[in-house]
């Protein structure tokens, strides 16, 4: 287990400052250029988990940026190239405030608040009558506030958000539509691997020319989740639970252990048996959405790799 990249401290060229977050750490250099390496951290209610998954940052990256290719005849997004398995480089944006969060299905957050009597998410109605993981008779966008590092994402309904000024109406309505055709794609995309997109979140940037571009994460396993369309109806009609494709396999461990993020909960003990597991489902999730065996890249000093990697690709800009 030692090695993985759970921390990264590098120096390169023209390099102005570094962001920390859950997963991912951001060099922005000059030229408003952003150098995103995806670490194997692994983070579930808004905290880090104490170790690395093998493998994590890279399956991440490799997806995002797949999806980002696939995606860029209909959205924009911020993405120049991937000189690392680990790194992606691209366009420094002024990040929106808001995480465009779309649900097809009654799932996870969604099905957790319709049980207990809400009807209402983000300003969306959810129809009465509904079952977990029912279909949405038209995908619903529900909007999540950024939080701050340490802090819970909360929802938001597009009338706050407008009201608050934390995204003009004009800027707005293009997240909204960007969203719709991405989530269209991902949903074509799924089911091409015999796969259902349930819900996913987005998070769109600013160039300086002022154009509105997809960035961070697309249709990965942390940020997305996915039902096996295979036998899908099946369950649904004799209540029983979906085979689904995210993280929710580790939010459940957790759960099961006594921890959900709360005051006061103390994050269990992951064994390396677990760890090495958690492992192995996230190459099945990436060999899954993306209908190819995955490669594992040479992890025997990761830091050393990405260095070198990177400054080449700077050099030769």
């Amino acid at each position: 287990m030692s090695n993985t990249l759970m921390d990264t401290n590098f120096h390169f060229s023209g390099q102005k400052s570094i962001y920390k977050g859950k997963v991912r750490e951001v060099y922005t250099l000059e030229n408003d250029v952003l150098v995103m390496i995806a670490t194997d951290r692994l983070s579930a209610f808004d905290v880090v988990m104490p170790k690395g998954i093998p493998f994590k940052g890279q399956i991440l990256n490799q997806i995002a940026t797949k999806m980002m290719e696939s995606t860029k005849d209909i959205v924009p997004n911020w993405l120049l190239s991937t000189p690392d398995p680990n790194v992606a480089v691209g366009e420094a944006c002024e990040p929106f405030k808001v995480e465009m969060v779309i649900r097809g299905y009654l799932s996870g957050h969604a099905a957790r608040e319709y049980k207990v009597g809400n009807r209402i998410l983000c300003g969306e109605p959810m129809p009465e009558g509904m079952k977990e993981n029912d279909k949405f008779p038209t995908p619903i966008i529900t909007p999540a506030t950024k939080a701050e590092k340490g802090e819970h994402d909360e929802d938001i309904s597009k009338e706050e958000i407008l009201s608050r000024g934390i995204v003009t109406k004009t800027d707005y309505e293009v997240l909204e539509k960007y969203t719709k055709a991405l989530f269209q794609r991902g949903t074509e995309i799924a089911a091409q691997r015999g796969l259902i997109l349930v819900d996913t979140k987005y998070e769109f940037g600013k160039t300086k020319n002022g154009e509105i571009v997809l960035i961070d994460e697309i249709h990965t396993p942390d940020s997305s989740r996915y039902f096996y369309a295979d036998g899908y109806e099946e369950r649904q009609s004799n209540g029983e639970a979906q085979k689904q494709l995210s993280k929710e396999f580790v939010r459940q461990w957790l759960i099961s252990n006594g921890f959900q993020g709360l005051e006061g909960q103390t994050v269990p003990e992951m064994s390396d048996a677990y760890v090495e597991s958690v492992s192995e489902r996230y190459i099945e999730l990436y060999e899954s959405i993306m209908g190819e065996k995955f490669e594992k890249a040479d992890i025997s000093n990761i830091h050393e790799r990405i260095g070198s990697n990177v400054a080449n690709y700077l050099n030769s800009l």
